[in-house]
């Protein structure tokens, strides 16, 4: 299983004050250390993100030419891969900080998808034998009816016993 997709959606920051100001009567976020990284929630759906851009970054080095495409390829892909990470919080921790480990909603997902699994096998469990058992009935009245039709072609004859066979 891939993966499911993770949504990112910008946020002001948690620690930020709002200080009324402008003449429209809107708020501005003022905060002595504001945090502007992309907030994330899944390091390891990051991580297959690069992994995908990494594919496109590869095909433009293909219009390179052949002795310096290798070294500029593998500078470009450290480039972006570093810019991202030092661009990117997940829940509110850095890069390097953050876990591999599973997080809670990636857990949920996991057990959400292994229900939708029980509960699809539970009911082949329940209509499989019934379509089982409809299409053996039908292969034994079919097997009766070409018993009916049968008929042997040669005809038996009737035999007498003699008791005394000299």
């Amino acid at each position: 299983m891939a993966g499911a997709p993770v949504l990112v959606v910008p946020s002001p920051p948690r620690d930020a004050e709002r200080v009324p100001g402008a003449d429209d009567g809107a708020s501005v976020a003022a905060t002595s250390r504001e945090d502007f990284r992309v907030r994330c929630t899944s390091k390891r759906a990051l991580t297959e993100m690069l992994e995908l851009c990494g594919r496109f970054v590869e095909k433009l080095g293909d219009a390179l030419p052949e002795e310096i495409r290798k070294p500029a390829l593998r500078d470009v892909q450290w480039t972006f891969e570093s810019a991202v990470q030092e661009n990117v919080s997940i829940n509110g921790q850095a890069w390097q900080e953050a876990s591999d480990s599973f997080m809670d909603s990636d857990i949920k997902v996991l057990e959400d998808q292994f229900d939708e699994i029980i509960v699809d096998i539970a009911t082949k469990r329940k209509q499989y034998p019934r379509k089982i058992l409809e299409c053996v009935i039908k292969t034994i009245k079919a097997k009766q009816e070409i018993l009916k039709q049968y008929y042997p072609v040669v005809h038996p004859l009737d035999l007498k016993y003699d008791p005394d066979p000299d």
